[in-house]
């Protein structure tokens, strides 16, 4: 079944406190990665990497979704015009998890295919998001993962395949695991956000989501599996990944851009 993914609509969780990092002078998602420059002797940001893939593969609509008092992050990247991008802000609404900032996109999504990013992960090739838009584009997939080898599986969702790259499950940071591969970027097509939409509106109304545990993106992705959703892998066997969620992992940075 062919579909386009022409139009495309990329998006930017950016909601968290940076928690982890321990943050207090900026957002997370601007701060400069240690030891890495532009050519124009600027540096690095977090979030540069993602803006650059998402304009390499075409992606120019992005939206943000941030939380109060967050506002140097747009301060910082404004219309995206830099990148080639154009960007809009959106904010944060439930506070319950990352499906729920990109639920907040909602109405400007619907009937449009989406790529997912995280801001603070670093990945290679940087072209990802074009071979992920070509797969689901040509193929039966609802939803494509990005997937990468990763050495620290506690830190990411581990995807169990099969010997066609069909996700037959999906394990959210592991204390351990003999799995290779993680997820780190996503895309996919409407049928995958109105299901998103409708689990996390009957989350709601379940009851008090504090006193319940976090809903992750992989989670409302287990869920979509169970209802027959097919969910597939773009494997990159020599891509790179790394989450520069705390201060070791930013420690790190510098030699994985070197």
């Amino acid at each position: 079944m062919n579909k386009s993914a022409k139009g495309c609509i990329g998006l930017i969780p950016a909601a968290g406190l940076g928690t982890r990092l321990g943050v207090r002078d900026s957002s997370k998602e601007i701060l400069p990665v240690n030891g890495v420059w532009h050519p124009d002797g600027s540096p690095r940001r977090l979030a540069d990497c993602l803006l650059e893939s998402f304009a390499v593969a075409g992606i120019e609509q992005v939206y943000w979704v941030i939380r109060d008092g967050k506002w140097d992050i747009p301060e910082h990247y404004g219309h995206g015009g830099a990148f080639g991008l154009s960007c809009a802000w959106l904010m944060m609404g439930h506070p319950w998890g990352t499906p729920f900032s990109l639920d907040q996109a909602y109405p400007f999504v619907q009937g449009r295919p989406v790529a997912l990013g995280f801001p603070d992960i670093q990945f290679e090739p940087r072209d990802a998001f074009r071979h992920l838009l070509a797969h689901w584009a040509t193929g039966s997939a609802d939803v494509v993962l990005g997937a990468f080898q990763v050495d620290r599986p506690e830190k990411f969702d581990m995807l169990e395949l099969d010997g066609a790259n069909r996700v037959q499950a999906i394990r959210i940071k592991p204390l351990d695991s003999t799995l290779t591969y993680s997820w780190g970027i996503a895309v996919w097509g409407p049928r995958f956000t109105e299901f998103m939409h409708a689990y996390l509106r009957a989350a709601v109304e379940a009851g008090d989501l504090s006193q319940r545990p976090e809903i992750y993106v992989g989670t409302v992705l287990q869920a979509a599996m169970r209802e027959g959703f097919r969910v597939e892998a773009e494997v990159f066997p020599q891509g790179r990944v790394l989450d520069l969620g705390t201060p070791e992992d930013l420690q790190r940075a510098a030699a994985f851009f070197a």
